[in-house]
């Protein structure tokens, strides 16, 4: 099945006048300003206790790091295959990667003063404080060396660098020492490299190690790497150490797979997941003390550009602090949160009674995941389910989703799943369960060429009186438990008959060769989101017109296309008011005068990862409202498989409303953007709301809905 046969062709033109590339914020640069939010949570004194802090120093470092894996990794590409064509916003590939360059070098200041002049003072005050090996006495060095022969000399492996030993190779994200030593018999000055070994611990907790006693109960650490250079004598006998130096390399870390010429895609990503160690370097962090000559000799041997080589003060791979949060300090955390089970209580039979009954509609993380994973396992062992087919996208390393499938096969059920294998970063264990599916029998498939399915949809039929009876659950997020613990998103789950046969009508395009391009309920792509989404956008212009008032609220991580942006700044001087929260890259610029003074920009950052996509159109006060897996980003309407679906109960609707409300009266963990595409902290003078704060403090809520149909279903 080739891309088009989920396809339809009608793409409106980008309205004259609003191309202008003033009207636009570049793609990564906006990404840039996200993760600049993400640094300002770490900084803020005020926002989070301190442990909770370094968390967020961890999630900005390795942000950064997947930033330059794909999206820089990306530009390199376009750059050395001299391709200099400009996007919407003006800005060809080499200015793009030079204004990031700027960025990142006035960001990991910042970073590195947050934790180092802010965060570990602070840190010290609570009895937890980082060390150098070297203020250590000369018995407790003797015992730390000990240590270091047991523990750590085991697994390194010093590789030389001379006429008879090619460079070593560096592995994607690897933390090296760059060691120039001399022999002393002869007197000539080698080259040697040590990778600090990502297996072991990044932060050694001294306090934690036999036989060194600091007659207190203050937790004292050291950084690896620290402690191997102090030790790199036991690696090198008979030769003096003249220097040691940390580095640390990125690699283009994407895949590119021709399906077409892949016969099997499950081996094609098994290799291409390997073939991430050998990327091309585009960044090589190095400390400001490493003298010119060995600089060069990394350069030229990892054959990148000045622009590719970042001067680092302190630390490298920052990502790493997050194992501090494993240090029982709960005073320096967030007090733990444990979901509601809003279904607690009312389930005195099943599940499915209570879907016979009313639709249920889950705002997680606030309310528990684990209906979800209830539903699935109700079916597995109900003799009465005849199929349950699935789609999986992020599945995680332990998945009791997965289980309960393979449970479902062996109770003789038919199963069949679509997994992506495609999902960056989660391929390895995408493969893993693909493979235990397959090994049970049950119907796996991989999705369409040239398509991710991104889609999150569970469809199960059941006999009941002599007919069979569908059962949806239709999510925002992946059925990952882990996640849905700290991503926002939605679960809902209905018997809707229009949205039930939509959904069976998508499987069979993803599991065989329908060529359906016709949903009653479902918003699909790429076969008309982009379409369906256009029409409702103007409609909403047609019914200001008419009626003197309209309103769209938007909210999702992205929102990056150009069309959509076009329609939504036509919709703005058409005088329809527009909402638009939007978590990270967004590519519209509010508040322009005559082009967007009716649109307003938010970005939530807090405790929980803003990830619901959420649809409003208040459609001359018959609000239609949708939840989805898509973002607005050209991938997302032309090239993956999506899912926008009509929340169908009136009172839910009203339910999500109000969520949305909430978070844009949010001026505690709102940022709010500026017309030239920068953003504020958003402080209006109110009383401090914070949405993610109330959204935990709520009762059990959604309660017994009345059946009042939108859209018609």
């Amino acid at each position: 099945m080739k891309n088009g046969e989920l396809m339809t062709l009608a793409v409106s033109p980008v309205e004259p006048g609003l191309h202008d590339p003033s009207l636009y914020v570049n793609r990564e640069l906006s990404w840039m300003d996200f993760n600049q939010r993400v640094l300002e949570e770490a900084m803020d004194g005020s926002a989070h206790p301190l442990l909770e802090r370094v968390k967020f120093v961890s999630i900005f470092s390795s942000n950064l790091d997947e930033f330059f894996m794909i999206r820089v990794a990306g530009l390199d590409e376009q750059c050395a295959a001299g391709l200099m064509d400009r996007t919407v916003d003006g800005l060809n590939p080499l200015e793009t990667v030079e204004k990031i360059r700027q960025l990142v070098l006035e960001q990991l200041p910042q970073r590195n003063d947050c934790f180092f002049q802010d965060i570990c003072p602070e840190l010290e005050k609570h009895g937890i404080e980082f060390i150098s090996t070297s203020v250590l006495s000369a018995s407790q060095q003797l015992v730390l060396q000990d240590y270091f022969r047991e523990e750590i000399y085991p697994v390194l492996t010093p590789l030389a660098f001379d006429t008879g030993h090619p460079f070593p190779f560096m592995s994607n994200l690897s933390l090296n020492l760059a060691i120039e030593l001399m022999d002393e018999e002869s007197g000539t000055v080698k080259f040697a490299r040590v990778k600090v070994p990502g297996i072991l611990p990044r932060i050694v907790r001294l306090d934690e190690v036999k036989g060194l006693d600091f007659q207190d109960d203050r937790i004292r650490l050291v950084w690896l790497e620290d402690l191997i250079e102090h030790n790199l004598s036991q690696l090198f006998p008979k030769m003096r150490i003249l220097q040691s130096f940390p580095f640390r390399i990125i690699r283009d870390a994407d895949i590119e797979i021709e399906e077409d010429e892949a016969g099997d895609l499950l081996e094609s990503i098994e290799q291409g997941i390997r073939s991430r160690r050998y990327g091309k370097v585009v960044r090589l962090d190095i400390t400001p003390d490493m003298p010119m000559s060995i600089r060069k000799l990394l350069m030229n041997n990892l054959e990148v550009f000045e622009r590719n080589v970042y001067e680092i003060g302190g630390v490298l791979g920052m990502s790493a602090v997050m194992e501090l949060l494993k240090i029982d300090r709960p005073e320096l955390k967030d007090e733990p949160y444990v979901p509601k089970n809003p279904m607690d209580g009312k389930l005195n039979t099943s599940l499915f009674a209570a879907l016979r009954s009313e639709d249920i509609l889950l705002h997680h993380p606030y309310d528990s995941f684990n209906p979800v994973v209830d539903l699935v396992w109700q079916a597995a062992r109900d003799p009465d389910v005849l199929s349950i087919k699935q789609t999986l996208y992020r599945i995680g390393s332990n998945s009791p989703v997965v289980e309960a499938l393979m449970f479902a096969v062996e109770q003789g059920k038919q199963v069949a799943v679509l997994v992506e294998l495609k999902a960056r970063f989660d391929e390895e264990n995408n493969i893993v369960w693909a493979r235990a599916l397959e090994d049970v029998g049950a119907h796996v498939v991989y999705g369409l060429p040239g398509l991710k399915t991104h889609a999150k949809l569970t469809l199960i039929v059941r006999r009941e009186h002599g007919k069979l009876c569908h059962y949806l659950h239709l999510g925002t997020g992946n059925y990952n438990p882990v996640t849905a613990k700290i991503y926002t998103d939605y679960s809902y789950f209905t018997t809707n008959k229009a949205l039930a046969d939509d959904v069976s009508e998508l499987f069979n395009s993803l599991t065989g060769y329908s060529k359906n391009r016709k949903y009653r309920s479902l918003i699909v792509s790429p076969v008309n989101t982009r379409k369906r989404i256009m029409e409702m956008i103007q409609r909403e212009v047609e019914c200001r017109r008419r009626e003197g008032s309209a309103r769209i609220v938007l909210k999702m991580n992205a929102l990056v296309d150009e069309e959509i942006i076009s329609a939504l700044y036509g919709a703005s001087i058409a005088g329809v008011r527009i909402d638009l929260i939007i978590r990270g890259i967004c590519c519209l610029k509010p508040g322009v005068q005559g082009v967007s003074e009716n649109i307003r920009v938010i970005s939530v950052i807090g405790r929980f990862l803003e990830h619901s996509r959420v649809y409003y159109f208040n459609n001359g006060g018959k609000a239609e409202l949708y939840l989805g897996s898509a973002d607005f980003m050209p991938r997302n309407l032309d090239k993956r498989v999506e899912t926008i679906f009509p929340v169908v109960d009136r009172r839910l609707v009203e339910s999500v409303k109000a969520d949305i409300e909430m978070i844009l009266k949010d001026n505690t963990k709102s940022w709010e953007m500026n017309p030239d595409g920068s953003y504020s902290r958003k402080r209006d003078g109110r009383s401090a709301v914070d949405s993610q704060r109330f959204f935990m403090r709520q009762t059990p809520k959604r309660k017994k809905n009345n059946k009042t149909k939108v859209n018609g279903l």
